[in-house]
């Protein structure tokens, strides 16, 4: 429950942070109602949560808490609950509350990463670069975010690249207990960290750990579309041993002339480049034509986004998923 009560602080902050902004407000909330089908949400919930999160309120800021401040609060989670409920509404008029996929393919790269492929019960809409929260039958009704390691295919099959962390539930039984013909749950796919095809800039990928799965998706997605333009990859990792999908991505850096594919050693001896993936990333360029896509660990993201904001890629150029969600997806 700790982090259920995490979620909905941050999801407040976030409407009062765009209060004023009503297109990123409303396109924040829809992910939230559409996403939260999975957990068997109903219309009825929500002013349950209010009254209970309006009693609270007046409980802990007693001091500043009047008439006023109760119906501005009433009125801030009226709005917010009404959009959630539309979007779930809109979304339940063309797609399932969870799709249920059988696991096909189970194969260990190390000690604590498999990539993990899954034939979903229904076709399964996403984009190359979106993640997916996951549920196994070993934790009932604990989800966590994994991205997409391919681009659509058209034998619908998805992929994952799960790591076991320590005391991680959900990505432990993933790695070490699941195996083919087990069935697994998918919420609805979520993330912005799209390629824009109408646009003609390079691609600048950095992708820590199993972070790379994504920025093989978008790689694959450039594939797909049939147009040739410059795509970075800069893959990190602590050791050479931790690099587990570099042959893959070397088969396709020698496919397609457009991609250059470098791994960054952090720690230990190598052959390769060392260093922390973003200063390495420093040292080339410029980057002036190209879109950033970062994933990885959220400090590695976090130090990445400082790094090229200060190289001079612009903020609204640099795409990743949520921090918030690295986070969750750290722990579980």
């Amino acid at each position: 429950m700790d982090i259920q009560r995490d979620r909905l602080f941050k999801a407040l902050l976030t409407a009062a942070r765009h209060a004023d902004d009503t297109a990123i407000l409303t396109t924040y909330l829809s992910q939230l109602g559409r996403g939260h089908r999975k957990y068997g949400t109903a219309p009825t919930h929500y002013p349950a949560v209010g009254e209970c999160l309006i009693d609270a309120l007046a409980r802990h800021a007693s001091r500043t808490w009047n008439d006023a401040t109760q119906a501005a609060w009433v009125r801030v989670y009226t709005a917010i609950s009404q959009i959630m409920i539309d979007a779930a509404a809109e979304d339940e008029r063309s797609s399932p509350p969870w799709w249920q996929a059988e696991i096909v393919g189970h194969e260990p790269r190390t000690p604590d990463v498999a990539i993990v492929t899954v034939r979903p019960d229904q076709p399964y809409p996403f984009l190359a670069g979106q993640y997916a929260s996951v549920e196994t039958p070993w934790w009932p009704r604990v989800w966590r975010h994994y991205s997409f390691s391919c681009a659509p295919r058209e034998d619908g099959l998805l992929s994952f690249h799960i790591k076991a962390v320590p005391a991680g539930w959900v990505s432990g039984a993933l790695v070490h207990r699941a195996r083919p013909g087990d069935v697994i749950r998918l919420g609805p796919p979520a993330g912005s960290m799209t390629v824009d095809h109408g646009s003609d800039s390079g691609l600048l990928c950095l992708g820590g750990g199993t972070g790379i799965a994504p920025i093989k998706a978008l790689v694959e997605d450039v594939v797909r579309h049939g147009r040739s333009r410059p795509v970075e990859v800069f893959y990190g990792a602590r050791h050479d041993d931790d690099l587990y999908d570099i042959d893959t991505m070397l088969r396709l850096q020698k496919s397609h002339r457009w991609l250059s594919v470098r791994p960054v050693i952090s720690d230990g001896p190598t052959l390769g480049l060392s260093g922390q993936l973003p200063q390495v990333v420093r040292k080339y360029g410029p980057w002036n034509a190209y879109d950033a896509y970062l994933s990885g660990p959220p400090g590695m993201v976090r130090s990445g986004v400082d790094t090229l904001v200060g190289i001079g890629i612009p903020a609204h150029r640099i795409r990743h998923d949520s921090i918030d969600e690295l986070m969750a997806s750290a722990a579980g």
